[in-house]
């Protein structure tokens, strides 16, 4: 399978099962386009054919010499006998041997509050009650969380912890006396925490700051970017906005973290279709790891994003795109987290495959001890796993995500984002369509795009 594209003047043909990526002049780009229409042939054997070549000259008579198209040919051959362009599909047949997998817990979302301070409007935890009451973790659930996460981890050392909510500030004793337990468990396993906190920053201060910055692998700061956007979508209860007090406890701390392990974390909307600016907004106070990403919310909210707004979300990433490419080649560059692709190593096979591992090697854990999916499931009571006392016991779900992968999903296997995004958010399927092997529609459209654009910055950089 193949997927080529032209983005800001570069012509970019992805070899989709090798992951293989050419720049390649306008001649080869429109022979390779050839070649795609008719996906039944051998490759190999007709580019070497001199029916190919007469064929070629036919149909590009008067726009190239049949030297140049020769070259071309000989060009595309070597892609071809290199296995780096039009490439078998291997990992359909590691498909079985993936589905039997024995499968470890690897990682857990602590709700450690359902509670929060902020009414964000978009918020699909209802500001912090996740369909239920607000709760708040107490230290013995979340010791057995740790507990249960050692010992459902098989031979694996490190394992990660995040501290979610609602906010896990407003539950911060308990945040403290859990890092201390699973440091003292780290000796007795012989394990690896590897803890991370997720925040609004309303009741962030030097004494939280400081453990945090001992503590925490990764600090995830929650804002949505210029002043007036941010007060709209996440104001107090009141009705007052955040911005200007969250804004230098952000700052101080992407400071004191060295300006990494750690990203701000933003959500656009249909009222902020200009999102571009936020994440320049952000970059201009000197934020250097950024996440802004679309909302996913019903077609009937009035902030969704709507099917007539992608256009111009593509627009958007094409523009932050240049931006990033002017902005690293002065010397002042940023990461934005949809941009970020490692195209040498990347993720493993099974990553590759099923994604982030929700329901088999992560999953989330509510304040009473109950185990979810992941923490966009918790409240849907269809998917409760089990408790952190008992274990997993509704195995059915778990094996249900362990056989969700892009090979599961109609909407993946003709698609070259794939092995990118991995079939995308099981709860946004789960959200939009009523079944996890399904896809967000309107999220796939904007991946394929994020997707584009990171391939050509890496093509831009490049040179």
């Amino acid at each position: 399978m193949v997927h080529q594209y032209k983005n800001n003047g570069y012509n970019i043909v992805l070899d989709v099962n090798s992951g293989a990526i050419h720049v390649v002049d306008d001649l080869v780009y429109d022979v390779i386009a050839l070649l795609c229409e008719n996906a039944s042939l051998d490759v190999s054997q007709y580019i070497s054919d001199r029916t190919f070549e007469n064929d070629l000259n036919n149909h590009l008579k008067g726009h190239y010499s049949r030297e140049e198209i020769k070259e071309a040919i000989r060009d595309i051959k070597e892609l071809v006998e290199d296995e780096s362009l039009f490439t078998k599909d291997i990992y359909q047949e590691y498909i079985m041997d993936f589905k039997k997998r024995k499968t470890v817990v690897k990682a857990l979302c602590l709700h450690i509050a359902h509670d929060c301070n902020l009414a964000c409007k978009y918020c699909f935890a209802e500001e912090g009650e996740y369909h239920g009451k607000r709760a708040i973790m107490s230290y013995e659930v979340g010791k057995k969380a740790l507990d249960f996460l050692i010992a459902n981890s098989g031979n694996r050392k490190n394992l990660e912890v995040d501290f979610f909510g609602g906010e896990p500030l407003m539950n911060w004793q308990v945040v403290k006396d859990l890092v201390i337990y699973g440091r003292e468990q780290e000796v007795i396993h012989d394990k690896k925490f590897r803890f991370t906190l997720t925040t609004n920053g309303v009741l962030l201060n030097e004494d939280i700051l400081e453990f945090a910055n001992q503590e925490m692998s990764n600090i995830v700061l929650s804002i949505d970017g210029r002043p007036e956007v941010h007060d709209y979508m996440r104001p107090f209860r009141n009705g007052k906005g955040s911005y200007e007090l969250i804004i230098p406890k952000f700052i101080k701390t992407a400071e004191r973290r060295n300006q990494t392990n750690y990203y701000v974390r933003g959500t656009f909307t249909h009222h902020n279709l200009d999102f571009s600016n936020d994440v320049l907004h952000l970059a201009d106070l000197g934020f250097k790891q950024i996440s802004v990403e679309p909302v996913v919310s019903a077609d009937e909210e009035e902030y969704a994003i709507k099917k007539e707004d992608i256009p111009q979300i593509y627009e958007e990433y094409d523009k932050l795109a240049k931006e990033m490419i002017r902005r690293e080649k002065e010397g002042n560059g940023f990461n934005f987290f949809h941009f970020m692709i490692d195209l040498e190593g990347g993720p493993c096979v099974a990553k590759r495959l099923s994604g982030c591992g929700s329901g088999t090697e992560y999953l989330a854990v509510t304040p009473w001890g109950d185990l979810y999916p992941c923490h966009q499931f918790v409240g849907e009571e269809g998917f409760l796993m089990g408790n952190v006392e008992e274990g997993v016991i509704n195995t059915e779900i778990r094996d249900e995500f362990k056989l969700c992968n892009v090979y599961a999903k109609d909407k993946c296997k003709n698609c070259f984002a794939r092995f990118y995004c991995s079939g995308g958010c099981a709860a946004n399927s789960y959200k939009f369509h009523g079944s996890i092997t399904d896809a967000y529609d309107v999220g796939c459209e904007l991946q394929r795009k994020r997707i584009e654009c990171a391939i050509m910055i890496k093509a831009a950089l490049a040179e």
